[in-house]
């Protein structure tokens, strides 16, 4: 939602251009879409990938009852542009669109696209994504990348110094238990392997109180949030992120330019979190730690190797920097209003 929000504003304020979006009742658009000042028409969808054979079943059912809804949709709304960007709501919406003889263009951040794109990829007509081989799945694409806050890009360059090593660990705005829970048994061993090191933890509302009190006992030296507004800030003063590898987290951490470790949410539809997670790794910018293997000796190996060699740091750091895509949201935008036939 938070890329489909700003490929939205980019095409209001640029292009004047009037967006409707279409989603379900369960999702966060129902919160984030009229809050950003957007019109929002729900249909009902299920879902089909990694679901009960019973939950597949009702959602086949359902599925045509979501297209004819989507064509109604469409068909009041006229659109000169349809744009999907996953989820279960793009599924039914860009088939309407494609079997409508609209224009359209599929959005796909993660290296493998998810299984609503993977659907339309053969119909639609244009693809914007984040990695080159992504491409492969689409019969026209362009690399665009995904739409970060404006903030990430304003993060200075990595720079080594010889303060304490900082690390911050996230596992997106509900916390990851399971880094969590790695990182406070890891403590003991973090503060005799790397003195002074200073960890920023963002925990979730459920870990903060353990947590919290987790490293008043060790004597650590740390920062513990349930929840971080600043990102960005904190970004700049970490010389190492341990994170997972969603594709929003993925293109903060290049467009900030941070080393990072990477620890793929292993129950991620189609895998997507370890294959963004290969992509950075193999270019020299990043980590990677698959959960099944995650231990506090592997976490403080990893970490003692990593901040004990800053000029390892700063080459990751500007790997992960060329991968950035300043200007994704206009990028996007420009491709969506040439497909309707607006001159960009």
């Amino acid at each position: 939602m938070i890329p489909a929000l700003a490929i939205a504003r980019e095409l209001r304020e640029r292009f004047r251009a009037e967006v409707l979006f279409v989603g379900t009742a369960r999702g966060m658009e129902n919160r984030l879409v009229p809050a950003a000042g957007f019109e929002l028409r729900l249909i009902e969808v299920g879902a089909l990938n990694r679901v009960s054979l019973a939950t597949r079943l009702r959602t086949l059912t359902a599925l045509p009852r979501a297209i004819l809804a989507s064509s109604q949709i469409l068909g009041e709304y006229r659109p000169d542009i349809v744009v999907g960007v996953g989820g279960y709501a793009s599924g039914p919406a860009m088939l309407a669109a494609a079997l409508g003889g609209l224009p359209t263009l599929v959005f796909e951040p993660n290296v493998v696209p998810g299984f609503a794109n993977r659907v339309v990829a053969p119909m639609v007509s244009m693809a914007a994504v984040h990695f080159e081989q992504t491409a492969r799945y689409f019969r026209r694409a362009l690399v665009t990348g995904v739409p970060v806050r404006r903030e990430f890009f304003l993060v200075p360059p990595y720079c080594a110094s010889s303060h304490p090593p900082t690390v911050l660990l996230f596992g997106g705005s509900q916390g990851a238990s399971a880094l969590n829970r790695i990182m406070l048994e890891s403590l003991p061993a973090l503060q005799q392997q790397i003195p002074g090191v200073h960890i920023i933890h963002q925990t979730g509302e459920r870990d903060y109180n353990q947590a919290q009190g987790a490293y008043l006992r060790a004597g650590i030296s740390a920062e513990v949030y349930p929840f971080i507004d600043d990102m960005p800030g904190v970004f700049a003063r970490a010389d190492l992120l341990v994170c997972r590898s969603g594709a929003s987290t993925v293109a903060e951490v290049t467009a900030a330019g941070r080393p990072a470790v990477f620890v793929p949410f292993p129950r991620a539809a189609d895998d997507h979190q370890l294959r963004n997670a290969e992509a950075l790794a193999g270019a020299g910018a990043a980590e990677l730690i698959v959960e099944a293997e995650l231990s506090s000796e592997r976490l403080v190996r990893t970490l003692q190797s990593l901040l004990n060699d800053r000029v390892r740091l700063g080459r990751m750091a500007r790997a992960a920097r060329g991968l950035a895509h300043p200007r994704a949201a206009q990028e996007i935008a420009d491709l969506a209003a040439r497909l309707a036939g607006v001159a960009a």
